[in-house]
Parts: structure tokens; C-alpha cells; sequence
């Protein structure tokens, strides 16, 4: 069993950064695909970022570019440092793992956008 757990949402100005972090539980983190997701409002979840296990990453093009995912394996947290935010940002951030015949969600942090 692995248990997610998002941290570092909240409120900011348009312009600004915010810093998420997702810790996993369990041993398989190493070797699993790291992904952001996040849902607004009204609208379905949507992919944001992956990282895998090589470390290699792949973006959305919404934020290509202000949004870089990075992971920790020692510590076993991936995160996503968001730079240059928009209220069209403004959703609940859901951090999934992805590992041979397992997949697990956290509980998603609120990031809020002000104009």
C-alpha cells in the first residue's frame, strides 16, 4: 500500500510561484512514474507533468515552460515548482504514482489564482 500526500498549495497573485510537494510512503517509489494532474472547477482532471524513473520529464503545453517537475528519490517526493502563475491555473493539484501493475492518487492541494 502506498499513501500520497500533496503539500504547498494555496493562494497567490497572478505573476507568482508556488512550490508543490507529493511524499510517498512504501518502497517502489524509485522505480515508479511520477505524475501532476489537476482539476478546476467544473472541468475535468487534466495531465500536467510526468517525470519517470530515468528522470526524464514531459510537460503540458499550458505550462511548458513555467512549470518544472523534479524528484527526490532519497527523500521520496516528487515536486512541481510553478512559476509565472495564471488564474487559468487556479484547480485542485493531484500527484499520481504509476508502477508496474500499481497505480495510486493523493488527495489533491487547492492552488488559487488571483488576478
Amino acid at each position: 500500500q502506498v499513501q500520497l500526500v500533496e503539500s504547498g498549495g494555496g493562494l497567490v497573485q497572478a505573476g507568482g510561484s508556488l512550490r508543490l510537494s507529493c511524499a510517498a510512503s512504501g518502497t517502489i517509489f524509485s522505480l515508479s512514474a511520477m505524475s501532476w494532474y489537476r482539476q478546476a472547477p467544473g472541468k475535468q482532471r487534466e495531465w500536467v507533468a510526468t517525470i519517470t524513473s530515468r528522470s526524464d520529464t514531459n510537460y503540458a503545453d499550458s505550462v511548458a515552460g513555467r512549470f518544472t517537475i523534479s524528484r527526490d528519490n532519497a527523500k521520496n517526493t516528487v515536486i512541481l515548482q510553478m512559476n509565472n502563475l495564471k488564474p487559468e491555473d487556479t484547480a485542485v493539484y493531484y500527484c499520481k504514482l504509476l508502477a508496474p501493475g500499481v497505480l495510486y492518487w493523493g488527495q489533491g492541494t487547492q492552488v488559487t489564482v488571483s488576478s
